[in-house]
């Protein structure tokens, strides 16, 4: 997964006509490296869809900027908004993960 490395690059993303999923992490996060684990063959699932990373502690101003308490959170983009955010809790298994992106696509 591509990492997002400057502000000019988030938004340039975000205002995709697609679905943008960006994760955001921290080198430090446990929980963070757990997901690493088994997001590839997610994203293997979901060609529709393009992911990145975002570090919380380098980019932080994007991170308060869409309400970001919990590490690791998915948020969706398309069209220069964000359209859904997978909170912390929630995204601890491959299931959650799936379940969330099958959602959002039944629900835009």
């Amino acid at each position: 997964m591509n990492r997002v490395a400057t502000e000019e690059q988030y938004r340039d993303l975000i205002n995709n006509d697609g679905y943008t999923v960006i994760k955001y992490d921290a080198t430090w996060c446990p929980d963070c490296k757990n997901l690493d684990r088994f997001i590839g063959p997610i994203i293997e699932e979901n060609p529709d869809k393009q992911f990145y990373a975002l570090d919380v502690e380098q980019l932080e101003n994007i991170a308060q900027e869409n309400e970001v308490r919990g590490i690791p959170s998915l948020l969706v983009y398309k069209n220069g908004e964000k359209i859904a955010h997978l909170h912390s809790k929630f995204a601890k298994t491959p299931d959650q993960i799936r379940d969330y992106l099958k959602t959002l696509v039944s629900q835009v």
